[in-house]
Protein backbone atom coordinates (compact mmCIF):
# COMPACT_ATOMS: atom_id res chain seq x y z
CA UNK A 1 0.00 0.00 0.00
CA UNK A 2 1.24 3.10 -1.21
CA UNK A 3 1.64 6.12 1.83
CA UNK A 4 -1.18 8.19 -0.31
CA UNK A 5 -3.30 5.37 0.24
CA UNK A 6 -2.89 4.82 4.11
CA UNK A 7 -3.14 8.75 4.43
CA UNK A 8 -6.94 8.41 2.64
CA UNK A 9 -7.72 4.74 4.64
CA UNK A 10 -6.72 6.06 7.77
CA UNK A 11 -9.36 8.87 8.49
CA UNK A 12 -12.20 6.14 7.56
CA UNK A 13 -11.02 3.64 9.11
CA UNK A 14 -11.22 5.62 12.43
CA UNK A 15 -14.30 7.09 11.73
CA UNK A 16 -15.86 3.47 10.89
CA UNK A 17 -14.35 2.58 14.54
CA UNK A 18 -15.85 5.64 15.93
CA UNK A 19 -19.36 4.70 14.50
CA UNK A 20 -19.09 1.10 16.01
CA UNK A 21 -18.19 2.26 19.37
CA UNK A 22 -20.80 4.70 19.72
CA UNK A 23 -23.15 2.23 18.57
CA UNK A 24 -21.81 -0.43 20.93
CA UNK A 25 -22.20 1.92 23.78
CA UNK A 26 -25.72 2.52 22.97
CA UNK A 27 -26.28 -0.94 23.64
CA UNK A 28 -27.81 -1.94 26.99
CA UNK A 29 -27.41 -5.33 28.80
CA UNK A 30 -31.23 -7.02 29.23
CA UNK A 31 -32.96 -6.19 32.42
CA UNK A 32 -34.55 -8.88 34.01
CA UNK A 33 -37.82 -9.27 34.38
CA UNK A 34 -39.49 -7.71 37.59
CA UNK A 35 -41.74 -10.77 39.57
CA UNK A 36 -44.28 -9.39 42.14
CA UNK A 37 -46.00 -11.78 44.72
CA UNK A 38 -48.97 -11.75 46.06
CA UNK A 39 -49.94 -8.09 44.20
CA UNK A 40 -53.16 -7.43 45.86
CA UNK A 41 -51.15 -7.03 49.16
CA UNK A 42 -49.34 -4.38 47.81
CA UNK A 43 -50.01 -0.69 49.03
CA UNK A 44 -48.79 0.99 46.09
CA UNK A 45 -51.70 -1.44 43.90
CA UNK A 46 -54.39 -1.15 46.21
CA UNK A 47 -54.17 2.72 46.40
CA UNK A 48 -53.97 1.83 42.29
CA UNK A 49 -57.37 0.24 42.28
CA UNK A 50 -58.84 2.68 44.68
CA UNK A 51 -57.83 5.45 42.39
CA UNK A 52 -59.35 3.55 39.50
CA UNK A 53 -63.04 2.63 41.54
CA UNK A 54 -63.36 6.62 42.31
CA UNK A 55 -62.61 7.32 39.07
CA UNK A 56 -65.29 4.76 37.49
CA UNK A 57 -67.45 5.79 40.67
CA UNK A 58 -67.66 9.18 40.23
CA UNK A 59 -68.93 8.68 36.37
CA UNK A 60 -71.97 7.03 37.49
CA UNK A 61 -75.51 8.04 37.01
CA UNK A 62 -77.99 10.56 35.92
CA UNK A 63 -75.86 12.97 38.02
CA UNK A 64 -72.37 11.56 37.59
CA UNK A 65 -69.32 13.83 37.36
CA UNK A 66 -67.61 14.06 33.75
CA UNK A 67 -64.21 13.58 32.69
CA UNK A 68 -62.45 15.34 30.03
CA UNK A 69 -59.61 13.30 28.26
CA UNK A 70 -57.11 14.71 26.16
CA UNK A 71 -53.14 14.60 25.29
CA UNK A 72 -51.15 16.87 27.05
CA UNK A 73 -49.49 17.64 23.65
CA UNK A 74 -52.79 18.87 21.92
CA UNK A 75 -55.35 17.06 19.91
CA UNK A 76 -58.33 15.54 20.28
CA UNK A 77 -60.31 16.17 23.87
CA UNK A 78 -63.14 13.60 24.91
CA UNK A 79 -65.79 14.80 27.30
CA UNK A 80 -67.66 11.97 28.54
CA UNK A 81 -68.60 10.04 31.36
CA UNK A 82 -69.65 6.76 29.85
CA UNK A 83 -67.92 3.57 30.13
CA UNK A 84 -67.44 2.51 26.20
CA UNK A 85 -65.57 6.37 25.55
CA UNK A 86 -63.72 6.63 28.88
CA UNK A 87 -62.13 3.40 28.42
CA UNK A 88 -61.54 3.80 24.88
CA UNK A 89 -59.72 7.29 25.45
CA UNK A 90 -58.05 6.09 28.81
CA UNK A 91 -54.67 4.71 28.77
CA UNK A 92 -53.67 2.64 31.23
CA UNK A 93 -50.15 0.91 32.61
CA UNK A 94 -50.67 -1.11 35.76
CA UNK A 95 -51.06 -4.87 34.60
CA UNK A 96 -54.12 -5.38 37.22
CA UNK A 97 -56.19 -2.46 36.29
CA UNK A 98 -55.05 -3.65 32.37
CA UNK A 99 -57.45 -6.82 33.24
CA UNK A 100 -60.41 -4.96 35.03
CA UNK A 101 -60.60 -2.23 31.71
CA UNK A 102 -59.84 -5.45 28.89
CA UNK A 103 -62.60 -6.94 31.20
CA UNK A 104 -65.33 -4.26 30.64
CA UNK A 105 -64.52 -3.37 27.08
CA UNK A 106 -64.87 -7.20 26.26
CA UNK A 107 -68.47 -6.28 28.28
CA UNK A 108 -69.48 -3.64 27.01
CA UNK A 109 -68.59 -4.66 23.03
CA UNK A 110 -71.36 -7.24 23.38
CA UNK A 111 -74.58 -5.74 25.58
CA UNK A 112 -72.59 -1.76 25.07
CA UNK A 113 -74.43 -1.19 28.43
CA UNK A 114 -73.97 -1.40 32.51
CA UNK A 115 -70.13 -0.89 31.42
CA UNK A 116 -70.09 1.53 34.57
CA UNK A 117 -71.63 -1.02 36.84
CA UNK A 118 -69.12 -3.85 35.82
CA UNK A 119 -66.43 -1.56 36.72
CA UNK A 120 -67.47 -0.74 40.24
CA UNK A 121 -68.92 -3.69 41.26
CA UNK A 122 -65.36 -5.90 40.37
CA UNK A 123 -63.83 -3.13 42.63
CA UNK A 124 -65.76 -3.25 45.05
CA UNK A 125 -65.61 -7.13 45.48
CA UNK A 126 -61.79 -7.02 45.40
CA UNK A 127 -61.66 -4.29 48.50
CA UNK A 128 -64.47 -5.73 50.24
CA UNK A 129 -62.32 -9.36 49.93
CA UNK A 130 -59.33 -7.81 51.11
CA UNK A 131 -60.31 -7.39 54.93
CA UNK A 132 -61.39 -10.84 55.17
CA UNK A 133 -58.87 -13.17 56.32
CA UNK A 134 -60.22 -16.15 54.09
CA UNK A 135 -57.99 -17.59 51.23
CA UNK A 136 -58.17 -17.01 48.00
CA UNK A 137 -59.61 -19.97 46.75
CA UNK A 138 -62.40 -20.02 49.57
CA UNK A 139 -63.11 -16.79 48.31
CA UNK A 140 -63.63 -17.57 44.97
CA UNK A 141 -65.57 -20.59 45.48
CA UNK A 142 -68.08 -18.68 47.60
CA UNK A 143 -68.11 -15.88 45.07
CA UNK A 144 -69.25 -18.31 42.36
CA UNK A 145 -71.70 -19.84 44.56
CA UNK A 146 -73.33 -15.79 45.49
CA UNK A 147 -73.07 -15.10 41.85
CA UNK A 148 -75.70 -18.11 40.84
CA UNK A 149 -78.17 -17.37 43.75
CA UNK A 150 -78.37 -13.69 41.92
CA UNK A 151 -78.72 -15.00 39.09
CA UNK A 152 -81.22 -17.79 39.60
CA UNK A 153 -83.05 -15.23 41.52
CA UNK A 154 -83.31 -12.49 38.91
CA UNK A 155 -84.65 -15.21 36.29
CA UNK A 156 -87.30 -16.85 38.55
CA UNK A 157 -90.82 -15.67 38.31
CA UNK A 158 -90.36 -14.85 42.08
CA UNK A 159 -88.19 -12.26 41.31
CA UNK A 160 -88.96 -8.86 43.39
CA UNK A 161 -87.42 -6.38 40.76
CA UNK A 162 -88.02 -8.06 37.09
CA UNK A 163 -90.78 -6.65 34.86
CA UNK A 164 -91.93 -8.24 31.80
CA UNK A 165 -91.70 -6.09 28.42
CA UNK A 166 -94.78 -6.09 26.21
CA UNK A 167 -93.67 -4.15 22.78
CA UNK A 168 -97.30 -3.61 21.88
CA UNK A 169 -97.04 -0.80 24.95
CA UNK A 170 -94.47 1.86 24.32
CA UNK A 171 -94.52 2.35 28.30
CA UNK A 172 -91.68 -0.30 29.14
CA UNK A 173 -89.79 0.25 26.42
CA UNK A 174 -90.07 4.14 26.91
CA UNK A 175 -89.20 3.62 30.45
CA UNK A 176 -85.95 1.79 29.37
CA UNK A 177 -84.47 4.18 26.43
CA UNK A 178 -85.25 7.12 28.56
CA UNK A 179 -83.14 5.58 31.58
CA UNK A 180 -80.24 5.27 28.98
CA UNK A 181 -80.46 8.67 28.20
CA UNK A 182 -80.67 10.08 31.37
CA UNK A 183 -77.78 8.14 32.68
CA UNK A 184 -75.56 10.09 30.08
CA UNK A 185 -75.04 14.06 31.36
CA UNK A 186 -72.66 14.43 28.88
CA UNK A 187 -75.32 14.85 26.38
CA UNK A 188 -76.94 18.18 27.94
CA UNK A 189 -80.07 16.94 27.12
CA UNK A 190 -83.19 18.97 28.78
CA UNK A 191 -86.01 16.97 29.58
CA UNK A 192 -88.16 17.75 27.05
CA UNK A 193 -85.29 17.09 24.37
CA UNK A 194 -85.18 13.30 26.69
CA UNK A 195 -88.63 13.02 25.85
CA UNK A 196 -88.27 13.73 21.96
CA UNK A 197 -84.93 11.99 21.76
CA UNK A 198 -86.69 8.53 23.38
CA UNK A 199 -89.60 8.74 21.52
CA UNK A 200 -87.78 8.88 18.42
CA UNK A 201 -85.53 6.00 19.24
CA UNK A 202 -88.16 3.76 20.17
CA UNK A 203 -89.75 4.85 16.58
CA UNK A 204 -86.24 4.89 14.69
CA UNK A 205 -85.76 0.80 16.86
CA UNK A 206 -89.38 -0.04 15.20
CA UNK A 207 -88.96 0.43 11.93
CA UNK A 208 -86.10 -1.68 12.14
CA UNK A 209 -88.54 -4.94 12.61
CA UNK A 210 -90.51 -6.70 9.74
CA UNK A 211 -93.78 -5.99 9.55
CA UNK A 212 -94.56 -9.90 8.28
CA UNK A 213 -92.14 -11.35 11.14
CA UNK A 214 -93.00 -15.30 12.00
CA UNK A 215 -91.26 -17.43 13.91
CA UNK A 216 -87.00 -16.25 13.57
CA UNK A 217 -86.82 -12.23 13.43
CA UNK A 218 -84.10 -10.45 11.08
CA UNK A 219 -84.12 -6.81 12.73
CA UNK A 220 -82.84 -4.05 10.44
CA UNK A 221 -80.50 -1.32 10.61
CA UNK A 222 -81.03 2.19 11.06
CA UNK A 223 -78.16 4.71 9.86
CA UNK A 224 -77.56 7.63 12.72
CA UNK A 225 -76.88 10.88 10.11
CA UNK A 226 -74.89 14.06 11.78
CA UNK A 227 -76.28 17.26 11.66
CA UNK A 228 -75.02 19.32 14.42
CA UNK A 229 -75.54 22.80 15.38
CA UNK A 230 -79.71 22.25 15.44
CA UNK A 231 -81.87 22.06 18.08
CA UNK A 232 -82.12 18.26 19.21
CA UNK A 233 -85.77 18.60 19.17
CA UNK A 234 -85.27 19.48 15.51
CA UNK A 235 -83.77 15.54 15.36
CA UNK A 236 -86.30 12.89 13.00
CA UNK A 237 -86.31 9.63 11.76
CA UNK A 238 -87.09 8.49 8.31
CA UNK A 239 -87.35 5.21 6.25
CA UNK A 240 -84.79 4.45 3.80
CA UNK A 241 -81.22 5.89 3.52
CA UNK A 242 -80.33 9.57 3.51
CA UNK A 243 -77.29 10.00 1.35
CA UNK A 244 -75.75 13.80 1.79
CA UNK A 245 -74.69 15.34 -1.28
CA UNK A 246 -73.69 19.26 -2.88
CA UNK A 247 -77.25 21.10 -3.68
CA UNK A 248 -75.19 22.25 -6.98
CA UNK A 249 -74.77 18.70 -7.62
CA UNK A 250 -78.07 17.66 -5.95
CA UNK A 251 -79.74 20.09 -9.02
CA UNK A 252 -78.36 18.49 -11.66
CA UNK A 253 -78.97 14.99 -11.03
CA UNK A 254 -82.65 15.81 -10.67
CA UNK A 255 -85.78 16.12 -11.60
CA UNK A 256 -86.27 12.35 -12.60
CA UNK A 257 -90.00 11.54 -14.09
CA UNK A 258 -90.78 8.45 -14.04
CA UNK A 259 -93.75 6.29 -12.28
CA UNK A 260 -92.94 2.95 -10.51
CA UNK A 261 -89.90 1.45 -9.04
CA UNK A 262 -86.81 2.54 -9.93
CA UNK A 263 -83.56 -0.03 -10.96
CA UNK A 264 -80.63 0.48 -9.13
CA UNK A 265 -77.05 -1.14 -9.73
CA UNK A 266 -74.23 -0.82 -6.39
CA UNK A 267 -70.92 -0.46 -7.29
CA UNK A 268 -68.07 -1.75 -4.63
CA UNK A 269 -65.63 -0.98 -7.15
CA UNK A 270 -63.47 2.14 -8.81
CA UNK A 271 -65.50 3.18 -11.88
CA UNK A 272 -62.79 6.11 -12.01
CA UNK A 273 -60.59 4.17 -14.92
CA UNK A 274 -57.65 4.32 -12.81
CA UNK A 275 -55.59 1.00 -12.63
CA UNK A 276 -55.85 -1.11 -9.61
CA UNK A 277 -53.34 -2.17 -7.74
CA UNK A 278 -51.99 -5.42 -8.93
CA UNK A 279 -49.87 -6.53 -5.88
CA UNK A 280 -46.62 -7.74 -6.69
CA UNK A 281 -48.01 -8.76 -10.22
CA UNK A 282 -47.42 -6.73 -13.72
CA UNK A 283 -49.45 -6.07 -16.33
CA UNK A 284 -47.99 -6.58 -19.75
CA UNK A 285 -49.59 -4.33 -22.60
CA UNK A 286 -48.79 -4.47 -26.06
CA UNK A 287 -47.00 -1.69 -27.35
CA UNK A 288 -48.88 1.00 -29.12
CA UNK A 289 -52.21 -0.25 -26.93
CA UNK A 290 -52.66 3.16 -24.76
CA UNK A 291 -54.11 1.62 -21.54
CA UNK A 292 -55.87 4.73 -19.81
CA UNK A 293 -57.83 5.13 -23.28
CA UNK A 294 -58.65 0.61 -23.02
CA UNK A 295 -59.91 1.27 -19.32
CA UNK A 296 -61.92 4.10 -20.76
CA UNK A 297 -63.73 2.46 -23.27
CA UNK A 298 -64.60 -0.42 -21.08
CA UNK A 299 -66.06 1.84 -18.62
CA UNK A 300 -68.31 3.18 -21.71
CA UNK A 301 -69.19 0.12 -22.43
CA UNK A 302 -70.03 -0.51 -19.04
CA UNK A 303 -72.23 2.68 -19.29
CA UNK A 304 -74.26 1.60 -22.78
CA UNK A 305 -74.88 -1.59 -20.51
CA UNK A 306 -76.22 -0.34 -17.54
CA UNK A 307 -78.97 1.89 -20.05
CA UNK A 308 -79.84 -0.29 -22.06
CA UNK A 309 -80.82 -2.74 -19.17
CA UNK A 310 -83.04 0.74 -18.54
CA UNK A 311 -81.16 1.46 -14.90
CA UNK A 312 -82.19 4.48 -13.39
CA UNK A 313 -79.82 4.50 -10.60
CA UNK A 314 -76.31 3.96 -10.71
CA UNK A 315 -74.85 4.06 -7.48
CA UNK A 316 -70.67 3.65 -6.95
CA UNK A 317 -68.84 3.34 -3.40
CA UNK A 318 -65.68 4.85 -5.03
CA UNK A 319 -65.37 7.42 -7.71
CA UNK A 320 -66.54 7.75 -10.93
CA UNK A 321 -64.88 8.99 -14.20
CA UNK A 322 -66.46 12.40 -15.67
CA UNK A 323 -67.08 10.64 -18.93
CA UNK A 324 -68.65 7.42 -17.73
CA UNK A 325 -70.86 10.13 -16.09
CA UNK A 326 -72.04 12.40 -18.54
CA UNK A 327 -73.12 9.31 -20.74
CA UNK A 328 -75.43 8.18 -17.87
CA UNK A 329 -76.68 11.93 -17.20
CA UNK A 330 -77.76 12.42 -21.13
CA UNK A 331 -79.56 9.17 -21.14
CA UNK A 332 -81.34 10.42 -17.72
CA UNK A 333 -79.73 7.71 -15.44
CA UNK A 334 -78.76 9.25 -11.94
CA UNK A 335 -75.37 8.51 -10.89
CA UNK A 336 -73.96 9.29 -7.15
CA UNK A 337 -70.40 8.55 -6.43
CA UNK A 338 -68.27 8.45 -3.34
CA UNK A 339 -71.11 6.66 -1.13
CA UNK A 340 -68.25 4.92 1.16
CA UNK A 341 -68.06 2.09 2.72
CA UNK A 342 -70.68 2.61 5.82
CA UNK A 343 -73.77 2.60 2.96
CA UNK A 344 -73.10 0.10 1.02
CA UNK A 345 -74.77 -3.22 3.02
CA UNK A 346 -77.20 -1.35 3.98
CA UNK A 347 -77.57 -0.04 0.32
CA UNK A 348 -78.07 -3.48 -0.53
CA UNK A 349 -80.51 -4.22 1.96
CA UNK A 350 -82.67 -1.40 0.77
CA UNK A 351 -82.69 -1.96 -3.01
CA UNK A 352 -82.27 -5.76 -2.60
CA UNK A 353 -78.85 -5.56 -5.42
CA UNK A 354 -75.81 -7.38 -5.32
CA UNK A 355 -72.50 -5.23 -4.80
CA UNK A 356 -70.96 -5.29 -8.42
CA UNK A 357 -67.14 -5.86 -8.39
CA UNK A 358 -65.87 -5.96 -12.06
CA UNK A 359 -66.48 -4.45 -15.02
CA UNK A 360 -67.17 -6.86 -16.84
CA UNK A 361 -70.68 -7.76 -18.04
CA UNK A 362 -73.37 -7.53 -15.45
CA UNK A 363 -76.10 -10.13 -14.43
CA UNK A 364 -79.39 -8.94 -14.56
CA UNK A 365 -79.51 -10.72 -11.41
CA UNK A 366 -77.43 -7.84 -9.53
CA UNK A 367 -79.86 -5.30 -10.12
CA UNK A 368 -82.16 -4.07 -7.51
CA UNK A 369 -84.84 -1.55 -7.42
CA UNK A 370 -86.20 1.55 -4.59
CA UNK A 371 -89.80 2.56 -4.61
CA UNK A 372 -88.81 6.39 -4.63
CA UNK A 373 -85.99 8.88 -4.71
CA UNK A 374 -86.96 12.55 -3.33
CA UNK A 375 -84.78 15.19 -2.09
CA UNK A 376 -84.52 16.64 1.63
CA UNK A 377 -83.21 19.33 3.19
CA UNK A 378 -82.58 19.62 6.91
CA UNK A 379 -80.79 22.77 8.01
CA UNK A 380 -78.08 23.73 5.43
CA UNK A 381 -77.15 20.36 3.90
CA UNK A 382 -79.54 18.67 1.28
CA UNK A 383 -79.47 14.66 0.71
CA UNK A 384 -80.91 12.25 -1.32
CA UNK A 385 -83.64 10.11 0.21
CA UNK A 386 -83.95 6.46 -1.00
CA UNK A 387 -87.33 5.17 -0.15
CA UNK A 388 -87.72 1.22 -0.02
CA UNK A 389 -90.20 -0.86 -1.84
CA UNK A 390 -90.34 -2.82 1.76
CA UNK A 391 -87.37 -2.60 4.03
CA UNK A 392 -86.15 -2.60 8.04
CA UNK A 393 -83.30 0.48 7.10
CA UNK A 394 -84.08 3.76 8.53
CA UNK A 395 -82.01 6.78 9.31
CA UNK A 396 -82.10 8.80 12.10
CA UNK A 397 -81.04 12.26 11.48
CA UNK A 398 -79.27 13.26 15.10
CA UNK A 399 -79.10 17.11 16.03
CA UNK A 400 -76.64 18.66 18.80
CA UNK A 401 -75.68 21.92 19.79
CA UNK A 402 -71.84 21.05 18.89
CA UNK A 403 -69.40 18.48 18.43
CA UNK A 404 -69.09 17.41 21.85
CA UNK A 405 -72.79 16.97 23.20
CA UNK A 406 -73.59 15.32 19.58
CA UNK A 407 -70.84 12.56 19.86
CA UNK A 408 -72.25 11.79 23.54
CA UNK A 409 -75.34 11.97 22.10
CA UNK A 410 -74.37 9.81 19.11
CA UNK A 411 -72.94 6.90 21.25
CA UNK A 412 -76.14 7.21 23.62
CA UNK A 413 -78.52 6.13 20.86
CA UNK A 414 -76.88 3.52 19.73
CA UNK A 415 -76.45 2.32 23.09
CA UNK A 416 -80.23 2.48 23.65
CA UNK A 417 -80.49 1.33 19.81
CA UNK A 418 -78.90 -2.18 21.21
CA UNK A 419 -80.47 -2.42 24.39
CA UNK A 420 -83.98 -2.61 22.83
CA UNK A 421 -82.60 -5.21 20.79
CA UNK A 422 -81.17 -7.26 23.45
CA UNK A 423 -84.76 -6.79 25.10
CA UNK A 424 -86.61 -8.12 22.04
CA UNK A 425 -84.57 -11.42 22.86
CA UNK A 426 -85.59 -11.46 26.44
CA UNK A 427 -88.27 -9.25 26.95
CA UNK A 428 -87.46 -8.29 31.20
CA UNK A 429 -86.15 -5.05 32.42
CA UNK A 430 -84.69 -5.02 36.02
CA UNK A 431 -85.91 -2.10 38.18
CA UNK A 432 -82.67 0.72 38.34
CA UNK A 433 -82.09 3.52 40.18
CA UNK A 434 -80.47 1.10 42.79
CA UNK A 435 -83.00 -0.53 43.58
CA UNK A 436 -82.41 -3.78 42.17
CA UNK A 437 -78.65 -3.75 44.14
CA UNK A 438 -80.10 -3.30 47.68
CA UNK A 439 -82.91 -5.47 46.81
CA UNK A 440 -80.90 -8.03 45.87
CA UNK A 441 -78.41 -7.30 48.80
CA UNK A 442 -81.35 -7.58 51.24
CA UNK A 443 -82.53 -11.13 49.27
CA UNK A 444 -78.59 -12.67 49.94
CA UNK A 445 -78.52 -11.76 54.05
CA UNK A 446 -81.60 -13.05 54.10
CA UNK A 447 -80.85 -16.67 51.96
CA UNK A 448 -77.29 -17.02 53.91
CA UNK A 449 -79.02 -16.61 57.42
CA UNK A 450 -81.83 -18.65 57.17
CA UNK A 451 -80.57 -20.86 54.28
CA UNK A 452 -77.41 -21.28 54.21
CA UNK A 453 -77.36 -24.90 53.49
CA UNK A 454 -79.45 -24.58 50.10
CA UNK A 455 -76.20 -22.21 48.95
CA UNK A 456 -73.65 -24.18 50.51
CA UNK A 457 -75.14 -27.85 48.94
CA UNK A 458 -72.84 -30.26 47.52
CA UNK A 459 -69.72 -28.62 48.97
CA UNK A 460 -68.48 -30.04 51.92
CA UNK A 461 -64.98 -27.77 51.64
CA UNK A 462 -66.93 -23.99 52.82
CA UNK A 463 -68.41 -23.62 56.31
CA UNK A 464 -71.55 -21.57 56.94
CA UNK A 465 -69.16 -18.83 58.61
CA UNK A 466 -66.90 -18.27 55.70
CA UNK A 467 -70.37 -17.83 53.44
CA UNK A 468 -71.52 -15.18 55.96
CA UNK A 469 -68.00 -13.25 55.63
CA UNK A 470 -67.91 -13.23 52.08
CA UNK A 471 -71.94 -13.06 51.47
CA UNK A 472 -71.78 -9.61 53.53
CA UNK A 473 -68.46 -8.18 51.82
CA UNK A 474 -70.71 -9.01 48.66
CA UNK A 475 -73.89 -7.20 49.48
CA UNK A 476 -71.43 -4.01 51.09
CA UNK A 477 -70.32 -4.15 47.22
CA UNK A 478 -73.60 -3.95 46.18
CA UNK A 479 -74.95 -1.58 48.30
CA UNK A 480 -72.02 0.76 48.05
CA UNK A 481 -72.44 0.34 43.99
CA UNK A 482 -75.88 1.74 44.52
CA UNK A 483 -74.60 4.02 46.61
CA UNK A 484 -72.34 5.87 43.88
CA UNK A 485 -75.67 7.18 42.35
CA UNK A 486 -75.15 9.55 45.04
CA UNK A 487 -72.89 12.86 44.04
CA UNK A 488 -74.18 15.93 46.52
CA UNK A 489 -73.24 14.43 50.24
CA UNK A 490 -77.14 13.32 50.41
CA UNK A 491 -78.01 10.39 52.70
CA UNK A 492 -78.49 6.38 51.67
CA UNK A 493 -81.35 4.52 53.12
CA UNK A 494 -83.47 1.76 52.08
CA UNK A 495 -86.76 0.89 53.37
CA UNK A 496 -87.70 -3.05 55.03
CA UNK A 497 -90.43 -3.91 53.56
CA UNK A 498 -89.24 -3.75 49.75
CA UNK A 499 -85.48 -3.11 50.15
CA UNK A 500 -85.30 -0.13 47.41
CA UNK A 501 -82.75 2.53 47.48
CA UNK A 502 -83.93 5.64 49.17
CA UNK A 503 -81.76 9.33 48.48
CA UNK A 504 -82.41 11.97 51.28
CA UNK A 505 -80.88 15.41 50.50
CA UNK A 506 -78.05 16.75 52.00
CA UNK A 507 -77.82 18.66 54.82
CA UNK A 508 -81.75 17.92 55.59
CA UNK A 509 -83.11 17.92 59.05
CA UNK A 510 -82.50 14.77 60.84
CA UNK A 511 -85.37 15.20 63.45
CA UNK A 512 -88.48 15.05 61.08
CA UNK A 513 -90.21 11.54 59.90
CA UNK A 514 -87.80 10.26 56.25
CA UNK A 515 -91.84 9.67 55.10
CA UNK A 516 -91.43 14.08 54.98
CA UNK A 517 -87.77 14.02 53.58
CA UNK A 518 -88.89 11.16 50.52
CA UNK A 519 -90.64 11.40 47.64
CA UNK A 520 -89.95 7.90 45.90
CA UNK A 521 -87.53 5.52 46.29
CA UNK A 522 -84.73 5.55 43.21
CA UNK A 523 -86.76 3.29 40.46
CA UNK A 524 -89.52 5.38 41.28
CA UNK A 525 -91.99 2.44 41.83
CA UNK A 526 -92.76 3.24 45.92
CA UNK A 527 -93.85 6.41 47.39
CA UNK A 528 -92.69 7.61 50.91
CA UNK A 529 -96.96 7.73 51.82
CA UNK A 530 -96.98 3.82 52.25
CA UNK A 531 -96.45 2.35 55.67
CA UNK A 532 -92.78 1.87 55.44
CA UNK A 533 -89.43 1.87 57.66
CA UNK A 534 -85.88 2.84 56.95
CA UNK A 535 -82.83 2.61 58.16
CA UNK A 536 -79.46 4.16 56.88
CA UNK A 537 -78.13 1.20 54.10
CA UNK A 538 -74.15 1.40 55.50
CA UNK A 539 -76.21 0.72 59.25
CA UNK A 540 -75.68 -2.76 61.38
CA UNK A 541 -79.46 -4.19 60.77
CA UNK A 542 -80.83 -7.44 61.38
CA UNK A 543 -81.55 -9.73 58.22
CA UNK A 544 -84.54 -9.05 56.62
CA UNK A 545 -86.75 -11.07 53.65
CA UNK A 546 -87.40 -8.32 51.14
CA UNK A 547 -90.78 -8.67 49.51
CA UNK A 548 -90.12 -10.78 46.16
CA UNK A 549 -93.09 -10.93 44.77
CA UNK A 550 -93.89 -7.64 42.28
CA UNK A 551 -97.53 -6.40 42.46
CA UNK A 552 -99.08 -5.62 38.90
CA UNK A 553 -100.56 -2.66 40.52
CA UNK A 554 -97.83 -1.08 41.66
CA UNK A 555 -96.10 -1.82 38.34
CA UNK A 556 -99.10 -0.33 36.42
CA UNK A 557 -99.59 2.64 38.85
CA UNK A 558 -96.04 4.32 38.46
CA UNK A 559 -96.41 6.79 35.42
CA UNK A 560 -92.31 6.74 34.56
CA UNK A 561 -89.77 4.37 35.73
CA UNK A 562 -86.13 4.00 36.17
CA UNK A 563 -85.46 0.59 34.47
CA UNK A 564 -82.48 -1.45 32.89
CA UNK A 565 -81.52 -4.22 30.47
CA UNK A 566 -81.91 -7.94 32.45
CA UNK A 567 -79.75 -9.03 29.70
CA UNK A 568 -77.21 -6.30 29.71
CA UNK A 569 -76.77 -6.16 33.95
CA UNK A 570 -76.80 -9.91 34.33
CA UNK A 571 -73.88 -10.04 31.81
CA UNK A 572 -72.28 -7.53 33.90
CA UNK A 573 -73.00 -9.21 37.39
CA UNK A 574 -71.24 -12.09 36.01
CA UNK A 575 -68.06 -10.47 34.60
CA UNK A 576 -67.72 -7.97 37.51
CA UNK A 577 -67.46 -11.13 39.90
CA UNK A 578 -65.37 -13.71 37.74
CA UNK A 579 -62.73 -10.78 37.04
CA UNK A 580 -62.96 -10.22 40.49
CA UNK A 581 -61.80 -13.73 40.94
CA UNK A 582 -59.79 -13.55 38.61
CA UNK A 583 -57.84 -10.98 39.87
CA UNK A 584 -57.64 -12.55 43.34
CA UNK A 585 -56.35 -15.73 42.83
CA UNK A 586 -53.27 -13.66 40.94
CA UNK A 587 -49.99 -15.02 42.92
CA UNK A 588 -47.73 -13.52 40.70
CA UNK A 589 -47.12 -10.32 38.16
CA UNK A 590 -44.36 -10.57 35.82
CA UNK A 591 -43.52 -7.34 33.91
CA UNK A 592 -40.82 -6.99 30.99
CA UNK A 593 -39.56 -3.82 31.27
CA UNK A 594 -37.41 -4.41 28.18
Amino acid sequence: MTSNEKKNNGPQNKSCLCKLTLEMSRLEAKKPSLCNSEPLTSEGVRATLSVWRGIVSSCYGPSGRLKQLHNGLGGYVCTTSQSAALLRNLSVTHPIIKILVTSVQNHVSCFSDCGLFTAILCCNLIENVQKIVLTPTTVIKLNKHLLRLCTNYLNSEACGCRIPVDFHSARIPLCLVRSVLTSKPASMLTKEEVDHISALILRTFLLTIPENAEGHIILGKSIIVPLKGQRVTDSTVLPGILIEMPEVQLMKLLPIKKSGALKVALFCTTLSGDLSDTGKGTVVVPCGVSLESAVLDQLLNLGRQLVSDHVDLVLCQKVMHPSLKQLLSAHQVIAIDRIGVTLMEPLSKVTGTQPIGSLGSISTSSYGSVKNLRTAKFGSKHFFHLIPNEGTICSLLLCNRNDTAWDELKLTCQTALHVLQLTVKEPWVLLGGGCTETHLAAYIRHKTCNEPESILKDDAGCTQTELHLVAEAFCRALESLAVSLEHDGGEILTDMKYGHFWSVQAHSPSAVNWSDLLSRCGCGLYNSQEELSWSFLRSTRHPFAPQTCLPREAVGSSSTLTVDCLTAKLGGLQVAVETANLILDLSYVIEDKN
